[in-house]
């Protein structure tokens, strides 16, 4: 019996004792798009991309990220934005793709083609989108660069069916739809079947008031189908659902001039916010996070010429990895941010 006792008493202790102790964690990375932080701190990776030997990008209107992590970058080689009429297309390759970790140049296209690049998307196809405002119309282009599809009539404005007016971005929906964001003489967004058919237009007019714009100039879709316009000049983005109806408008000192937004995979807002930094007043380098309700979780960078800094914000990407791509016009160069 008490021998009975005291193994029962050593089998208590036992166990108290591991009761006692801190229980095991398991160490993992967090899936970004299931189970994304809340607060995140971003820095520039240096070095990225690898240009080949004494090149040069010109000024980099667009940056997309497709499926493989492969980003592509549309710009103006060695053309500076000119609203000449009769320009010849550009002769150099206006498209370039980098692979997205190692920033090592996989392919270069678009020559003879565009007149002056403007917005890239990358639709869930991997199917290239862009604008030219110089030829007033709007590019699907495959993977590889074959061309797909072509809205708008060159080099004639308009604003029907048939004609842009220096449109600026093109969005995508979840059935195909795709919106175009138009843009520098229109103030509208069009919108068209995923085989091009003319379905209709919201804010055709000039102004400030809900639905209407002063330069739309990006466009992005979320999961559930509502549509951001960063509605730069009006310094709001606004949101709509799919047939034009105002839902909600995101203002503020710090959203600023929003000169692009892009919905990302993990269900969250990126904005590159153009500010009024001197000595290039328009321009500049906040690039804001926030979640759909339009709370601001995180920001970084400001105006400048290092690394890390932006010069001319003037499109944004997010690869499925959470990478941050800044197009920088008038710095001519993209870079990459990731999370601490």
């Amino acid at each position: 019996m008490k021998g009975a006792i005291i193994q029962a008493v050593l089998l208590t202790a036992t166990l108290l004792g591991r009761l006692a102790q801190p229980p095991e964690i398991s160490l993992s990375a967090p899936h970004r798009s299931q189970s994304p932080k809340e607060q995140a701190f971003y820095h520039v990776v240096h070095d990225w991309p690898q240009l080949p030997e004494g090149y040069m990008l010109g000024e980099v209107s667009g940056v997309a990220v497709d499926s493989h992590n492969q980003v592509f970058v549309f710009h103006r080689a060695s053309r500076k934005y000119s609203a000449e009429p009769n320009l010849p297309p550009i002769s150099e390759p206006t498209i370039l793709c980098f692979d997205g970790q190692s920033g090592q140049q996989i392919a270069a296209f678009g020559e003879n083609m565009f007149v002056v690049p403007h917005g890239l998307r990358v639709d869930r196809d991997d199917n290239l989108w862009l604008t030219d405002v110089g030829l007033h119309q709007v590019f699907k282009m495959s993977h590889d660069g074959k061309l797909l599809m072509t809205l708008g009539t060159a080099r004639t404005p308009g604003q029907d069916g048939t004609h842009f007016d220096k449109p600026t971005d093109v969005a995508i929906g979840g059935d195909g739809t795709i919106f175009v964001s138009d843009g520098y003489g229109n103030s509208r967004v069009a919108r068209f079947s995923p085989d091009g058919k003319f379905l209709g237009q919201w804010g055709s007019n000039k102004g400030d008031k809900p639905g209407e714009f002063n330069l739309p100039h990006s466009i992005a879709v979320d999961a559930e189908g509502r549509v951001y316009v960063a509605d730069r000049e009006n310094r709001r983005i606004q949101i709509f659902d799919h047939d034009g109806g105002v839902l909600s408008i995101w203002k503020s000192d710090e959203l600023g001039r929003p000169f692009a937004i892009t919905i990302a995979s993990d269900g969250f807002a990126y904005v590159v916010n153009g500010g009024e930094q001197k000595p290039v007043p328009g321009y500049g380098g906040r690039v804001l996070r926030l979640d759909l309700s339009g709370k601001v979780l995180s920001r970084w960078s400001r105006y400048g010429n290092y690394d890390g800094q932006i010069y001319g914000a003037h499109d944004i990407a997010v690869g499925r990895d959470g990478a941050v791509y800044i197009g920088d016009i008038l710095g001519r160069r993209v870079q990459k941010f990731v999370a601490e």
